[in-house]
């Protein structure tokens, strides 16, 4: 089984990115994803933003 957190971006430099999951703050690699801004709703997957979601998609705020 695969599981996914989603997290709100709060910031952005090169290829990571800082993410707020339910206030538990990391930092994950972005790699995978074109023009991340803080703000933006993401899914993560050990240790990496899979894909952008909407912030009603969003289940852990």
């Amino acid at each position: 089984m695969c599981v996914g957190l989603s997290a709100r971006v709060v910031a952005v430099n090169k290829d990571t990115a800082l993410v707020d999951a339910s206030g538990a703050k990391r930092e994950v690699s972005a790699e995978l994803l074109d023009d991340l801004e803080p703000g933006d709703y993401v899914m993560v997957h050990a240790g990496v933003a899979i894909a952008k979601i909407t912030p009603e998609e969003n289940k852990g705020e």
